[in-house]
């Protein structure tokens, strides 16, 4: 493997796992129902929280992660392969595809848990009787499928710089005969003898 594609998978790895630490961080810090206080007056207090800078971090780093890959990388619809009914073919659409589609949710569950998550003051009690708290689980969700998506990505790029340029066998090339200079003198009269291959056999194999 050369060492670029080395260095390569090595950055979007940091990237992924730098993401899913700071979503799991995120997690850790959200704002829980125990740190709500409710007052007789209908508000909600919410204390300061730092999962909103953790989970915004956390995007941007796996969009960085997402944008090498697929800037170096390229889209797989886009290159030209030989035999698209391939094996590897398929695999890499298949990661490519995957790639994307866990990206995508990663960074919907980032960037809800830390929209949802930026509540600090007081408020007004939701519904009249409800002060609003994120679930749990979104920020490990988006972590957990950060990695996936990076996992997917390397595997997709390291497969799409694999040489394709192997060449096939011609059966057709291995059918003729190589003939030799032959040292008959010119104008001399040469007589064909053919030979069944079982005497051949025979001779080779008594």
């Amino acid at each position: 493997m050369e060492k670029n594609v080395v260095m390569i998978c090595a950055a979007v790895s940091f990237l992924g796992l730098l993401s899913a630490s700071l979503g799991f961080a995120a997690e850790a810090t959200r704002i829980r129902v125990s740190d709500v206080q409710t007052s007789t007056l209908g508000q909600c207090t919410y204390p300061r929280s730092p999962s909103l800078a953790l989970g915004l971090i956390a995007a941007v780093a796996l969009v960085i992660a997402q944008a090498i890959i697929s800037t170096i990388a390229g889209c797989i619809c886009c290159k030209k392969y030989p035999n698209p009914s391939d094996t590897n073919w398929t695999i890499g659409m298949f990661a490519f595809v995957a790639s994307w589609v866990t990206f995508i949710i990663a960074l919907v569950l980032l960037l809800s848990g830390a929209a949802l998550n930026d509540k600090w003051g007081q408020e007004r009690v939701y519904f009249g009787k409800y002060c609003y708290v994120i679930e749990s689980r979104v920020f490990t969700g988006g972590a957990v499928l950060s990695l996936a998506s990076v996992a997917l990505g390397i595997f997709y790029y390291v497969s799409s710089t694999l040489p394709k340029n192997i060449q096939v066998s011609n059966p057709q090339q291995n059918q003729g005969i190589s003939l030799g200079h032959s040292n008959i003198p010119p104008g001399t009269q040469t007589t064909l003898v053919f030979v069944h291959e079982d005497t051949y056999i025979r001779q080779q194999f008594p």
